[in-house]
């Protein structure tokens, strides 16, 4: 889509920085940080989000999650522990419409979330 904002940063057209990279994922680091360890993992084709993932999009979710655990290794947040948070429309606070994975560690997280 070539409207949408992490299209154009998979196609690298917007500056990011990658902290992961598998064949159909990409891992960057949240601009906006709400943790130590913020990073977004987004698949390299464009959902919309996870109101959209059908069977057809197998392997889609899984890779997120398996590139999720490797980022959490890789920031050392995987032994503590870490949050994964996938956010669906507005009142989810989704503000880039293209199914993404938050990572997020470094400290012990609130729950329920603040």
């Amino acid at each position: 889509m070539s409207e949408c904002l992490f299209c154009k940063i998979v196609a690298g057209e917007i500056p990011s920085t990658p902290v992961a990279e598998s064949a159909t994922s990409l891992a960057i680091r949240d601009i906006d940080p709400q943790a130590p360890v913020h990073v977004l993992v987004i698949p390299k084709v464009h959902l919309t989000s996870a109101d959209h993932v059908t069977s057809e999009h197998g392997g889609v979710v899984d890779e997120l999650v398996l590139l999720a655990q490797r980022v959490a290794e890789q920031e050392g947040v995987r032994e503590s522990g870490y949050r994964l948070v996938m956010n669906v429309g507005p009142d989810a606070q989704m503000s880039v419409p293209h199914l993404h994975l938050h990572v997020l560690g470094g400290r012990r997280l609130e729950w329920p979330p603040g």
